[in-house]
């Protein structure tokens, strides 16, 4: 063996003498990966308060509330609806990701789901139908008004609606119509005008004052106390129960008169 082919050996086995005892080569690519994993985190402030929840789900357990003007970390998208986030004092769950709750703060995209896919859940597409579903299925039940929370023989419209979204989707609305109203302005967004309502959204009404709708006109809407509710199903059709006389729980295309009885609709989910 000549001197130049001894030196090309000697300096092959050290090198690889230094990678094999050093793990050189394996902590920097461990430590490029947990750069790329950091950079996928994102700040953002809550615009609103909003539920941290324990999964991505809105009939998950509730962690604590996130306050206007906190900030916090997000984690990643989970899915189309909630933010994985992690708050300041540590604690990590989910929140809706809609930008009325939460808003990301520099430049860049929103984070992007994890490639470990989190525990399934359904859409809320998925849930709410499943909301329509248990309705329809109630189809002709009688009507009595102050009907019983515990039984499902008869329904006024406040528990009707109740009882297909407990199960539904496993949420537990308030017990009447007034404050299932107040529930919705308080965990989503009211809305006034027919045309934004999504399927799936509660509407709620005011007394019935004639059929025409000049008979509600300059009346103050915001002023004016719920006395109905009903779900919408799209295409100006709802699933309700308002009277015995009527034939208890049925679909009804809004006449000019649920039209002018109109007051405010909203989401559930969110």
């Amino acid at each position: 063996m000549n001197k130049l082919t001894k030196q090309l050996v000697a300096a092959l086995f050290l090198s690889t003498a230094f990678y094999a005892s050093s793990g050189e080569f394996g902590v920097q690519t461990a430590r490029a990966s947990e750069v790329l994993s950091t950079s996928s985190a994102q700040t953002a402030v809550i615009q609103s308060t909003v539920r941290l929840r324990t999964a991505p789900s809105v009939s998950s357990g509730v962690l604590s509330y996130l306050k206007e003007g906190e900030t916090v970390t997000v984690l990643e998208k989970t899915n189309a609806y909630f933010y994985k986030v992690r708050t300041a004092d540590g604690e990590i769950g989910y929140c809706s990701s809609q930008g009325r709750y939460i808003s990301l703060t520099g430049a860049g995209a929103a984070p992007q789901p994890s490639p470990v896919a989190p525990a399934p859940v359904p859409a809320a597409s998925g849930a709410i139908e499943a909301v329509i579903a248990k309705g329809m299925a109630y189809l002709g039940t009688p009507y009595e008004f102050g009907s019983s929370r515990s039984d499902t023989s008869t329904f006024d419209c406040s528990d009707f609606i109740r009882q297909i979204y407990l199960e539904g989707m496993n949420i537990k609305l308030p017990a009447d119509s007034r404050q299932q109203g107040d529930w919705v302005k308080q965990n989503s967004s009211a809305v006034t005008d027919i045309s934004d309502l999504k399927r799936g959204d509660l509407m709620f009404f005011m007394s019935y004052r004639g059929s025409s709708p000049a008979a509600y006109a300059g009346i103050d809407k915001s002023a004016q106390r719920i006395t109905h509710v009903a779900l919408y199903l799209g295409d100006g059709q709802i699933l309700h129960t308002y009277s015995v006389s009527s034939g208890g729980v049925r679909v009804d295309k809004l006449s000019a008169s649920w039209t002018s009885r109109f007051l405010f609709g909203g989401s559930v989910v969110h």
